[in-house]
């Protein structure tokens, strides 16, 4: 598990959480299990923590968990809610959320998500999915490559990209990791081959697994479940993925303004506890490339879900 994935900004989780030895937690992006070990060392035997992921490997890794105080629960965060009250629980007091993809996953050539080895064109974080990433390159329409492409991997060249796959793929159906790679390597710009490689595949992977949907009905889902005072920690890496939290904290809607009623008052569920995202430090920086990307919100929420203007 040690090895699975490094957890980003640990103890800045920790902090974020606010603690209470017998509270209820929920890690929705178990993993390896790093944040999930951590919590649970500041849980007494009253406390609980649940920790969701949808990947067959996490479930693995939660069976090295021998705690009374642990559930793990195989299921996307978009269930939320719906697993929770399953196990009896409709209010916790802390919910951490590590979002992107782990370590482990890029690592594993044999999952697609690497643009490093050759592997079938995969990229399903729920193996048990049906939509693939040859689903996505071999059957979407152009004008939707194009907007997968433009919108959650900014590719700058998206359309004409979107162009070749889509003209590519009738004479012969992309298969692999390398296939695609070797189309992209036409459009990647001079020096940059590396990025642009990773921007197509974070594009297709997001559009996979419907990521900023899951992301929009977990947040959603925050709200109703959290007790006032508990507090919300999303760590992101992708800024389509901070800019909606930041959004959904300040202004309780992933898009569009905060809503007001008759008498003024902002209707919105949480209260930002740091106003700019925590970032990294240098010591972390060097120790693990990954945190580079990162940003950390932490937000707690309001009794009633409202604010005085």
């Amino acid at each position: 598990m040690a090895e699975y994935h490094v957890p980003v900004m640990l103890q800045e989780c920790i902090h974020g959480l606010n603690i209470k030895p017998d509270g209820i937690y929920v890690d929705v992006t178990f993993g390896g299990g790093g944040h999930s070990k951590e919590i649970l060392k500041h849980l007494s035997g009253a406390g609980r923590l649940f920790g969701f992921d949808q990947d067959e490997d996490a479930r693995l890794n939660a069976e090295e968990i021998d705690n009374r105080s642990f559930t793990f629960v195989q299921a996307n965060f978009r269930y939320l809610r719906r697993f929770l009250k399953l196990h009896g629980v409709s209010r916790v007091d802390g919910i951490l959320a590590d979002l992107g993809i782990s370590s482990h996953q890029i690592d594993e050539a044999s999952r697609g998500f690497s643009t490093r080895g050759n592997a079938e064109l995969d990229m399903r974080m729920d193996r048990s999915a049906q939509k693939t990433a040859k689903t996505v390159v071999n059957e979407y329409e152009e004008k939707d490559l194009h907007k997968v492409l433009g919108i959650y991997g900014e590719v700058k060249n998206a359309r004409s990209l979107a162009a070749a796959i889509a003209s590519s793929r009738f004479s012969r159906p992309f298969e692999t990791t390398f296939d695609l790679i070797e189309l992209l390597k036409k459009f990647a710009p001079r020096g940059k081959e590396n990025k642009y490689f990773a921007q197509v595949f974070q594009a297709i992977r997001i559009e996979v697994n419907d990521e900023m949907g899951a992301l929009e009905e977990f947040l959603r889902q925050s709200a109703e479940v959290l007790n006032p005072g508990g507090r919300l920690v999303v760590m992101s890496y992708h800024s389509l993925e901070d800019r909606m939290v930041k959004n959904y904290i300040n202004k309780g809607k992933v898009f569009g303004e905060v809503e007001k009623d008759f008498f003024g008052n902002e209707l919105k569920p949480f209260r930002a506890v740091n106003r700019k995202p925590v970032t990294a430090n240098q010591q972390e920086l060097t120790k693990n490339s990954r945190s580079r990307s990162a940003k950390l919100r932490v937000a707690e929420r309001i009794e009633n879900g409202r604010k005085q203007v």
